[in-house]
């Protein structure tokens, strides 16, 4: 007994070091736009962002695909082929001689990242027992907040050695989970064997694509431009025949059947509406540090480092307070204090540098949000039949891939020339936000989150 506890928490470890690296990279290269700039001699600030928007239009497009991929295949050749591919496209960006070399690259990175992420749930969750995946999902949670938060710190201190060691600095934590996962990883069962949706996969990745681009380059394009509206237009053309494909097809790539199990509906809805606040939070966040109180990058990123420290200081007693209380109360008490931080900041900022009096009190209560809410939400995916695990994790990432990118797109609308006013509109806007993914979260019923309940939901 004790070897089989200790080898799940190796799993957990291998698996949550792929979640950190994914959303690593994300956040990591934010912060070496001017550097890219210099390096590339000629390119604009538009170009450079396609370093950003590439791995982040096909991150959420892939997830779904790629989920699917990993519940067919089995999830541990999955995870090690998506590691591995990481991996050289991480060499490759590092390695670049041009920026359309670069942005290729995390388009590769981009798809192994996809693999990884619902992959590294579907790997840790099975594992553990009904009882422990709330403090799984605590665990996962805080990693992915760590990754988060120290993106922008740790691609600006690699900076003063060169934009190049964020990439390289992924190479041996890949080598090291390659390893450790052909020896530590269970073999998982792989799906039925039935005959690959290619054309729905297709339809997905257009349709996810296309809702990404026209949120992450509306503020780039011009909210009015002919381009905008072209791909907006297109993306609803596209995403019809998603529906009607999705709703025909005797197999398809995603089934309905997900959105009709009620825990996973209110569980992706309640991603979306919190993830539509979150992200626009820690741009918005930024650009008040550097903008109205001129902090500096990494000062900036140093000054949001109690974020995803508050995340992983409440992510081990996440798993006590969903015993204790039930997830349902986690998941509205995550949004409201969510909210809570926001307003904090819409009632409190001023262009006087206040930082514990101000900023502080709203950075903790969102990392505490996150620790709250995540792990009822995005472990309702292991209430679904096993061999959907990994596909419903996927479905859970793509709500907060895409609602992210629209809070964003929101944010920028709202900010204009980022006057003091304009934060206070967007942080209620936030707030909005954040009490309706908890308004969600009531609808989150706790008689199916039991173990007892939960043994029958999961079954083969």
């Amino acid at each position: 007994m004790a070897r089989t506890d200790i080898r799940r928490w190796r799993i957990l470890a291998i698996a949550s070091a792929a979640q950190f690296l994914a959303i690593l990279d994300l956040f990591a290269v934010s912060v070496a736009f001017p550097a890219l700039e210099r390096s590339f001699h000629g390119a604009s600030l538009a170009e450079v962002s396609w370093v950003l928007n590439a791995y982040t239009i096909v991150l959420a497009a892939m997830l779904v695909p790629a989920g699917r991929l990993a519940d067919d295949i089995g999830r541990k050749p999955a995870f090690l082929l998506g590691m591995t591919l990481f991996g050289v496209a991480s060499l490759g960006c590092a390695v670049a001689p041009a920026l359309p070399v670069l942005v290729a690259a995390r388009v590769v990175q981009a798809a192994a990242a996809a693999v990884l992420i619902p992959t590294s749930l579907g790997l840790a969750l099975p594992v553990f027992p009904k009882h422990e995946h709330a403090k799984v999902m605590g665990i996962w949670t805080a990693v992915a907040a760590a990754g988060a938060g120290s993106g922008p710190v740790a691609g600006g201190l690699l900076l003063t050695a060169g934009w190049r060691w964020i990439f390289l600095i992924n190479i041996p934590v890949v080598v090291i989970a390659v390893l450790a996962g052909r020896r530590e990883l269970p073999a998982s069962p792989r799906g039925v064997r039935t005959r690959l949706d290619l054309l729905g996969a297709v339809l997905v990745l257009a349709t996810v694509a296309g809702l990404t681009t026209v949120f992450t380059q509306a503020s780039v394009w011009g909210y009015g431009s002919p381009a905008i509206i072209g791909s907006a237009v297109a993306t609803v053309l596209v995403a019809a025949l998603t529906v009607r494909h999705l709703r025909r097809a005797p197999d398809p790539v995603v089934s309905f059947d997900l959105f009709r199990h009620r825990l996973f509906a209110v569980a992706f809805s309640g991603v979306f509406l919190y993830y539509l606040a979150f992200a626009a939070m820690i741009l918005a966040a930024t650009l008040f540090l550097t903008g109205r109180w001129h902090y500096s990058v990494v000062h900036a990123a140093l000054a949001l480092a109690p974020m995803p420290a508050s995340t992983m200081a409440t992510a081990p007693l996440s798993g006590r307070i969903v015993a204790r209380f039930g997830a349902r109360f986690s998941a509205v008490l995550g949004g409201l204090t969510l909210a809570a931080g926001c307003g904090w900041w819409a009632l409190t900022a001023t262009d006087r540098p206040q930082y514990l009096v101000v900023f502080l009190p709203g950075a903790i209560l969102a990392g505490i949000s996150t620790a709250l809410l995540q792990p009822p939400l995005f472990g309702a995916a292991a209430a679904l039949p096993s061999r959907q695990i990994s596909l419903a994790s996927g479905v859970l990432m793509m709500s907060r891939q895409i609602s992210s990118a629209l809070g964003v797109a929101i944010l920028t609308a709202i900010l204009g020339h980022q006057a003091l006013h304009g934060f206070r509109v967007a942080w209620l806007a936030m707030c909005g936000a954040a009490v309706a993914s908890a308004a969600a979260g009531i609808l989150f019923h706790e008689a199916r989150t039991t173990p007892r309940r939960d043994e029958g939901a999961a079954g083969p």
